[in-house]
């Protein structure tokens, strides 16, 4: 090799000054060149190259953004928002899978048996069980993080609570069309499953994350197994259960307001 990097080109470089088109060919020169990259070593700043070093493996460690959360961001969410809501447990492939297994098993039951009670029963709990799985450090692996983000902490319940009703509903409603004979009937679970997860959600900041819906989902199951047996449609799924879902929903959402500042001073605490 006859030609070599001038060494106040190499400074330059190493100071990260040496502009186009010497630039581009010390790049290129370095590759090949032993001699001029020991000298690039001798001029350069050791505080400096480690910093480049530590910059270079942060970049590297760095988790890569899913498609979810690419899309998130993309559509104008806040990045932390985005990845705080994309990590949510209840948002992955094993349980999105779980609840399809079941509510196909669950539809292949009603055709079975001639009967949607099952279903109707069934469909309420899922998103009621996806809000409990969403919030709180018993079942939330990135619970730390939640804690510590710069979110108030009932946004972050809401942003959540959003995605698994979206999530939940979305597949219960499909789960509905595969039920065509049985009319607006099939739809019976809706308004109960929005009056559980509201109440759930506003007996949360009492009685914690897990307990809260699992009273609530035990008092449903309760109130089912209590009028199980009989020929007759179960209150819940009748015009006059269907407003008292309704009424209990907006009641629910009313205390839920109430109560949503304590949202804050329970993430806190139980961490």
């Amino acid at each position: 090799m006859t030609w070599h990097v001038a060494e106040e080109d190499l400074r330059a470089y190493a100071q990260g000054e040496l502009a186009p088109p010497l630039l581009w060919s010390a790049d290129t020169h370095l590759v090949a060149c032993a001699q001029c990259r020991a000298v690039l070593a001798g001029v350069g700043d050791p505080a400096t190259l480690d910093a480049g070093w530590e910059r270079l493996d942060a970049e590297l460690d760095a988790p890569r953004p899913g498609r979810l959360e690419s899309l998130l961001v993309r559509l104008g969410i806040a990045d932390h928002t985005a990845r705080l809501l994309t990590a949510t447990p209840v948002l992955r492939r094993s349980w999105l899978a779980a609840v399809v297994f079941l509510l196909v098993t669950t539809v292949g039951a009603v055709y079975t048996a001639g009967s949607p009670t099952l279903f109707l029963a069934l469909a309420p709990l899922l998103p009621l069980a996806g809000v409990a799985l969403a919030y709180g450090p018993a079942m939330d692996p990135t619970y730390e993080m939640a804690v510590v983000a710069p979110l108030h902490g009932f946004r972050l319940l809401m942003i959540r609570t959003v995605a698994v009703l979206a999530t939940g509903i979305g597949l219960n409603l499909l789960a509905t069309l595969a039920l065509p004979s049985y009319g607006l009937r099939a739809l019976a679970w809706l308004l109960p499953a929005l009056a559980l997860t509201a109440t759930g959600l506003a007996l949360t900041p009492r009685l914690g994350p897990v307990l809260a819906p699992s009273l609530v989902g035990a008092a449903w199951v309760a109130l089912l197994a209590a009028q199980a047996g009989g020929d007759r449609t179960p209150v819940p799924f009748t015009a006059a259960g269907q407003g008292a879902a309704a009424v209990l929903a907006a009641l629910a959402v009313g205390l839920l307001l109430l109560v949503r500042d304590r949202f804050d001073f329970f993430s806190g605490s139980a961490a």
